[in-house]
């Protein structure tokens, strides 16, 4: 068998130049007993909790692949529930950055999350439609509610009602009662989506956020609290019309649709609108924790901030109102103006001030902080997190910028990237910066101010960085200043691509007004000082046809290849500047090319998603490769090697053999494409940058890559996506409507099924063999030794059944009603017989009992139908029965001991609190009298 050529493995290394991703909200964290201080953002596929008092990255908490859809923290804040686009839920602990939970019940990415006012449940809403209600604390599914036919955009739970609100891009709104689980009301005042919505005052007013500039504003009745039918609605000063309010009675008299109007549980009435000054959708609608703030914001940069009056001061303002009547009816001689005062909805939810950003916001926060500031997060278009904060006892409250946090990244998408000499020092260059970062501690050291960069490089020497831009110009900076130290208008268009000369003495621009330009360093005298400094010389132009898109020298700077919009790439004497060759066949134009070390190979990617490999001394193509599944946008060598990567616009870099013509690997991990990358002298290190903001660093490992097991392991990931993609397992008996199980059948579920049936079968096997070596012991008439599984023997000798319950208990508890789901009925008879053993002995009572009517609410008619199970039934009715009634009553023990303990320590804190206080006082008292002993003294 021949040698097979050794690959190294290169594994990501590194995210950074990403502050924030736009894509989920923004949510302020309590991190060491602190509340507004720290903002949890995304950030692609993780979540990064800022300090925006000294803007550092103080905790990562670490995604997989998927890129995060939505946020929402617990409210004890020692939690952080985070929703992916594929649907799944993980929850973080805050104090050690660990995921503690896994939910996977979404086919399509999460868009809403919520928490119920103890944290013990939590609800989601997806671009599946669907609404799923999880159990935190048991880590399970409750049960998933259907009805809405478009996107989730917001789910809120009522904190004294057991309901839950829901709105989507369906332009509906549904009341959920989550007793019954099903939906009992859907308002239907809205003409287009509902982006959002937000509960006030103590739940008894709803407010909507639509694609028009009205806030709608409801009151809520609950249909329970209402005595007498007669009595007029409490609020009446609510439902009043004022010119600033804009009521609909044709939407009031379309307003509900109950299937079952005798089970009303809430009467919705619109009361009118809050008028934005934006005239675009509402992009994000909220309030702070206390329902004391209302915010808004669109598509723009500008955030809307309203109060809410509570009773206690809309009680005030109705009297004053009722002074200022009074004091005009005795001056008009009128009667006494009882029922008409009324206050308008505008003087309930009055505006604050606007906060100006300074970009598009995406996202925000609010959090009432003690001293009495508001203090908001927002978080903006262009990779930034700004911290505002409102002095609310000002007679005009302004909002104030506090914070920024804007070092770790740029405003807009990375264009070009370079390596220095040293493998040291990275370059990042946008539309408005360039940065220089370190590579080992990815801290960014340089930041210069640039115009649009497209290409870049370090001068030898790594003192000097020259850019090529959008507007044709070349800018050279020196690092050690920070300053740009010359600009030379090279183009008359932009400048596409520049590439360092071999002997390190020049460099050659090509550019959009269809020039390849030359140039040398040279030292010039600067005038303001005595030292020479580096400057660039244009010797020499070369006029071509088509526009220039790429350059770059053979090795031994005998050739250079220009790429051109004509699809061709033109090979050119560097010495005489005559053709040379002409490599056709691409069908749009080549976008990037790299020549090999040694100058025998030249790789082209085009725009047409094909790479070719040609030989550079005659110009024939060797091969052409399917690359990627959209454009490919750059490619390099591997310094000293036929090895080269590709990055494309399907957010993919590719590796490859180009003498083998062979795909070694993928490095996946940007969710948007990858415009450029850069590799390091050494080759051990490659750096990337993506339009979702990110750079990301790979480095080369000392780990072998063999190709066949690669193969194999991209089967099994595709297997694994086909798996999760399949129709789900249906329960039977259970009728498809408005609700359902929460979990789906994943890969994981499966494996958990499958690990339950190995264990049955082993039990099956071993007590088989237990029942043959006893015949073998009584014909024999002594104790004959029985071999031991090798299996059980691992697990401490146990016994077949116990290592069932071992496996059983192993299995996710998020994931065990599913992975019952799958397994065969074949099995359940020996898992009923071992649940009624394991009862028996009082373990794991709650887990096997939730196990146990699961199976019997999806087997029923097998199992009642089985005559061979009605003893087992019968036995596991008794055992079951006074299992549960003892543990219950264990647990009512317990429930009434920690009680006892509670009045205790509370009984204590009372008698401590009144000994302080009167301490307090006695100390006042001795103080007073001092004083007046001065008084009279001086007197």
């Amino acid at each position: 068998m021949g040698l097979t050529r050794q690959y190294l493995r290169y594994e990501p290394a590194a995210l950074f130049g990403l502050v924030a991703s736009a894509r989920a909200g923004v949510a302020f964290v309590a991190l060491r007993g602190e509340r507004g201080r720290y903002v949890a953002v995304p950030a692609c596929e993780h979540v990064f909790v800022w300090d925006t008092r000294k803007g550092e990255k103080v905790l990562i908490l670490k995604g997989l692949k998927q890129q995060v859809s939505c946020l929402c923290p617990s409210p004890d804040g020692l939690h952080l529930a985070v929703g992916y686009e594929d649907g799944a839920i993980r929850v973080f602990n805050l104090l050690s950055g660990e995921s503690t939970v896994t939910f996977n019940g979404h086919r399509a990415a999460v868009t809403a999350l919520q928490y119920d006012h103890l944290g013990g449940r939590l609800v989601s809403g997806s671009k599946d439609t669907e609404v799923i209600v999880w159990d935190v604390i048991n880590e399970s599914g409750l049960y998933r509610l259907r009805g809405h036919k478009d996107v989730i955009t917001q789910v809120l739970f009522l904190k004294e009602k057991n309901l839950l609100v829901t709105c989507a891009k369906d332009t509906l709104v549904k009341w959920w009662d989550l007793d019954t689980q099903h939906c009992f009301k859907t308002l239907v005042g809205h003409r287009a989506e509902v982006w959002g919505m937000a509960l006030l005052s103590k739940e008894q007013r709803l407010i909507t956020g639509s694609a028009d500039s009205e806030l709608r504003v409801w009151d809520l009745t609950y249909i329970q609290e209402v005595k007498d039918p007669d009595e007029p609605e409490s609020k009446k000063s609510k439902g009043s019309s004022s010119p600033g309010t804009e009521e609909n009675t044709e939407e009031d008299e379309t307003l509900e649709l109950d299937e079952h109007p005798e089970e009303r549980i809430v009467k919705c009435s619109k009361v009118g609108s809050i008028m934005r000054e934006g005239r675009d959708r509402v992009v994000t609608l909220g309030t702070d924790r206390m329902g004391k703030f209302l915010a808004c914001h669109g598509t723009d940069a500008v955030l809307e901030v309203f109060s809410v009056l509570s009773e206690g001061e809309i009680q005030k303002k109705l009297e004053k109102k009722m002074k200022k009547a009074r004091k005009k009816a005795k001056q008009n001689s009128e009667e006494e103006p009882e029922r008409s005062v009324e206050l308008s909805l505008q003087e309930e939810i009055q505006r604050v001030t606007n906060v100006k950003a300074s970009s598009k916001i995406k996202s925000f926060d609010l959090i009432l902080s003690p001293k009495g500031e508001l203090k908001m997060a927002l978080l903006l278009q262009n990779n930034v997190i700004e911290l505002y904060s409102l002095d609310l006892s000002a007679q005009v409250p302004q909002a104030v910028r506090v914070s920024r946090i804007t070092i770790g990244g740029h405003r807009s998408d990375v264009r070009t990237l370079a390596f220095s000499s040293d493998n040291i020092a990275i370059l990042s260059a946008a539309a408005e910066s360039v940065k220089i970062w370190n590579r080992a501690t990815l801290q960014c050291i340089r930041t210069m101010e640039c115009e649009y960069a497209l290409c870049s490089l370090f001068v030898p020497g790594d003192r000097q960085v020259i850019l090529g831009t959008k507007t044709g110009k070349l800018q050279l900076y020196d690092l050690a200043s920070g300053s740009l130290i010359e600009t030379v208008d090279a183009h008359d268009g932009a400048v596409w691509s520049i590439a360092l000369s071999p002997d390190q003495h020049g460099f050659v621009t090509g550019g959009a007004d269809k020039c390849v330009k030359f140039w040398e360093f040279e030292l010039v005298k600067d005038e303001s000082s005595v030292q020479k400094r580096l400057s660039m010389k244009h010797v020499r132009i070369l006029q071509l046809d088509e526009d220039v898109l790429c350059v770059r020298y053979s090795p031994n700077q005998k050739l250079l290849a220009i790429s051109l919009l004509d699809c061709t790439v033109k090979v050119f004497y560097v010495d005489t500047l005559k053709f040379f060759l002409s490599l056709y066949g691409h069908k749009l134009p080549v976008l990037c090319m790299d020549i090999c070390y040694d100058g025998t190979l030249i790789a082209t990617g085009s725009a047409d998603r094909n790479v070719k490999i040609w030989g550079l001394d005659f110009g024939d193509c060797h091969r052409s490769l399917f690359a990627h599944d959209d454009s490919v946008m750059y490619l390099q060598f591997v310094p000293k090697s036929h090895l080269f990567f590709t990055a494309g616009k399907d957010s993919k870099i590719k590796q490859w053999d180009a003498d083998k013509f062979e795909h070694i690997q993928t490095l996946e991990g940007h969710h948007q494409e990858v415009w450029c990358l850069a590799l390091s002298p050494n080759g051990d290190y490659v750096v990337s940058a993506s339009h979702d903001k990110s750079l990301r660093l790979w480095e080369r490992t000392r780990e072998p890559l063999i190709l066949e097991e690669e193969r194999e392991m991209q089967r099994e990931a595709e297997y694994e996506e086909s798996v999760a993609k399949e129709e789900q397992p249906v329960v039977a008996g259970e009728r498809q409507g408005e609700t359902g199980l929460a979990g789906k059948k994943t890969i994981e579920t499966i494996k958990a099924a499958e690990r339950i049936m190995e264990a049955i079968e082993l039990y099956r096997e071993e007590t088989a063999k237990l029942k043959e070596h006893s015949v073998i012991c009584k014909a024999a008439g002594k104790e004959v030794p029985f071999p031991v599984n090798p299996i059980l023997r691992a697990y401490g000798n146990i016994t077949p059944s116990a290592y069932v319950l071992e496996v059983f208990k192993k299995v996710k508890s998020s994931e065990l009603e599913e992975s019952l789901l799958v397994l065969p009925f074949s099995y359940v008879p020996d898992l009923l017989r071992l649940f009624n053993e394991y009862i028996q002995l009082g373990s794991d009572v709650e887990l096997l009992c939730r196990a146990l009517l699961f199976l019997l609410k999806i087997h029923f008619g097998q199992i009642t139908s089985n005559q061979m199970l009605v003893t087992v039934i019968e036995n596991l009715k008794k055992t079951t029965i006074s299992r549960v009634s003892e543990a219950r009553d264990v647990l009512g023990f317990n429930m009434a001991g920690l009680q006892f303990l509670k009045r205790e320590i509370e009984a204590k804190d009372e008698v401590t609190f009144f000994a302080d206080a009167t301490e307090r006082f006695e100390e006042k008292k001795r103080k007073r009298k001092k004083k007046e002993k001065m008084v009279l003294t001086v007197l």
